[in-house]
């Protein structure tokens, strides 16, 4: 199918919340792990979302090169057209843009799709503000969801903080890892609750991005709960908040499911997969070390040393991952039609 237009982004969301699953929003640097998530979606009969970072895009414009917009368009046109022979809607996002890099990735990219008309480059964008003060965290989204909305594009915004690292962002763990009700009704009268333009909310209730042993961080799932409650109360609105799950490598499934009751309808995977696509590269190049290397002037084995023989298990192992994270969120099976 093509790439989801607007309206069917929407309505993926909304039937996401109204059917108590969430969508995995996978990160991707190549298209080959593009290809990676569009298996893995067919394959678990899932629609999704496919994302990139500011660190993702500055890799796919060339590594001398360093252009987050050039390689945020390229990755963009490309699954525009590969995945038309996939049987499932994909969205595209892009994932954490901080303050410093607003100018070089999200401001230029909204501004690319006002310019061109239609349907937006990117079905998404988020602004990650949880680095600046709440007050001029609310200030900026406030201008971006306006932009946003003239594009039809739905904004993802940050209050609170995701703790680890993240495209080389820190989030160090205190209590800011702890979305409080006053923090979220602050946000709903900063950007309204829908009326201002769509958007996501990544409110934070413990998470950490990268890989934590259990016990590390405290996950409080019923912190979302809590949010929704307070603004729903003041809007009149059951769940006012579309909600999104950073940070989730490592959560317990009960607490994934937990999150996903109180209205997340969309959850970052990157750690996971990107372990799921070197792990059988690292196998190969172990099982095959004298075919993959020239060792004492001998002349190896092309068979091996071809990107695509480890390339074709690199993308089945990751694809393969994609099929449990939907099965996790139980957004398996439940395609558009």
């Amino acid at each position: 199918m093509p790439i989801a237009t607007p309206e069917v982004y929407a309505e993926m969301l909304d039937r996401a919340k109204a059917g108590g699953f969430a969508y995995p929003a996978i990160n991707v640097t190549s298209s080959q792990t593009l290809n990676a998530a569009l298996r893995g979606f067919a394959e678990a009969e899932s629609d999704g979302i496919v994302q990139i970072s500011t660190g993702g895009a500055d890799f796919l414009s060339g590594t001398t090169v360093k252009d987050m917009v050039a390689g945020s368009v390229a990755l963009a046109e490309y699954a525009r057209v590969v995945a038309r022979n996939y049987p499932v809607n994909v969205a595209l996002h892009t994932d954490h843009c901080p303050k410093d890099k607003l100018d070089g990735f999200m401001r230029p990219l909204i501004e690319l799709s006002l310019e061109r008309g239609g349907d937006p480059i990117f079905n998404s964008h988020m602004w990650d503000g949880s680095a600046v003060p709440l007050d001029e965290n609310l200030s900026i989204a406030r201008e971006l969801l306006e932009k946003c909305h003239r594009a039809n594009i739905i904004m993802e915004m940050e209050i609170g903080v995701v703790g680890g690292e993240e495209d080389g962002v820190v989030g160090e763990i205190n209590e800011k890892l702890y979305t409080t009700p006053e923090d979220a009704l602050a946000t709903a009268e900063a950007v309204g609750v829908g009326e201002q333009g769509r958007y996501m909310l990544a409110a934070t209730f413990g998470n950490v991005h990268g890989v934590y042993k259990p016990g590390h961080v405290k996950l409080r799932p019923s912190v979302l709960k809590d949010i929704q409650d307070a603004v729903g109360a003041k809007y009149g609105k059951d769940k006012p908040f579309d909600l999104v799950f950073h940070g989730g490598s490592g959560s317990l499934l009960e607490e994934i499911h937990e999150a996903i009751s109180y209205g997340v309808v969309k959850m970052n995977i990157d750690t996971d997969t990107q372990y799921a696509f070197t792990r059988p590269i690292a196998d190969h190049m172990f099982r095959n070390y004298d075919g993959v290397l020239k060792v004492d002037g001998d002349v190896g084995n092309k068979k091996v040393y071809d990107p695509r023989s480890y390339g074709k298990s690199a993308e089945t192992a990751m694809a393969a991952r994609i099929v449990q994270a939907c099965q996790d969120l139980k957004s398996a099976g439940t395609r558009l039609g």
